[in-house]
């Protein structure tokens, strides 16, 4: 395995949870529970990425690394970009996003996406899918879908159910026929280099439509990896219900992740 780096981009603020990182979940708040997920991963080193002191705050007594960064960054992708400056990181070393609110994530998966970008020395970006085999996760506009070539190339992400079906979507069907649909995983590799020019551009015209920041790089002729993950990855929190599930499955599990 090829050295990577895992970066867990991290802030206090959410919409739906307030204080998201820091809430707790089986007596150690989520972020850190992200942390150990990476930690278990086959990154050679692991770093929080925040612009808040309370969530550096938490990590006091474990041996984590924490970048504290701008506070004005729109999305992840900008923060891993300061993290990778301030770092002075090579052009070709990789990072991978492990996002914050991601606390059962499979290490596996953190490997997987890094080996992806290795693979693929043309490609800026690497990121994984998994078959959509429910007729309402196509058509939910929050799960985000993917279409790619046969080299495994991202051809378009979008939250419309892609590819259309022109004559078994006549209609909405009640059952899937096949596996053939994708499910976009938010998990991504980065070469350092790209992420210094990511910074630079303006959002595109089809990344404001979707609102999805993975659109800039095809935007601007970035060949995005997507690879097909080899295990499932649990849903995220984004919710008061999800976190309870979270806890629930913690719990069963014994404790701590």
């Amino acid at each position: 395995m090829q050295d990577f780096i895992a970066v867990i981009p991290s802030r206090f603020a959410s919409t739906r949870l307030p204080g998201k990182p820091l809430l707790d979940i089986a007596g150690e708040p989520m972020i850190a529970h992200v942390w150990r997920r990476a930690c278990a991963s086959a990154a050679t080193r692991v770093v929080v990425a925040t612009d808040d002191e309370r969530i550096r705050t938490a990590f006091d007594g474990l041996d984590a690394e924490v970048v504290m960064t701008r506070g004005d960054h729109p999305s992840g992708t900008d923060r891993l970009a300061e993290v990778a400056e301030r770092l002075g990181l090579p052009d070709d070393a990789v990072l991978v996003n492990v996002q914050g609110d991601e606390p059962l994530i499979p290490p596996a998966l953190i490997d997987q996406v890094a080996m992806r970008l290795f693979d693929d020395p043309d490609a800026s970006i690497a990121t994984l899918a998994e078959s959509i085999t429910e007729i309402e996760t196509l058509f939910d506009p929050n799960a985000v879908k993917v279409v790619r070539a046969a080299s495994g190339r991202a051809l378009y992400f979008s939250r419309a159910p892609i590819p259309w079906d022109r004559d078994a979507f006549a209609e909405r069907p009640e059952l899937l026929s096949t596996d053939a649909w994708l499910r976009h995983i938010g998990i991504y590799a980065y070469r350092a280099s790209f992420l210094a020019e990511y910074r630079d551009w303006a959002p595109s015209p089809l990344e404001q439509l979707e609102q999805l920041e993975q659109l800039r790089a095809l935007h601007h002729g970035h060949a995005i990896q997507v690879g097909l993950a080899r295990e499932p990855n649990p849903p995220g929190v984004d919710t008061a219900a999800d976190l309870e599930r979270v806890r629930d499955w913690l719990s069963a599990e014994g404790g701590t992740s």
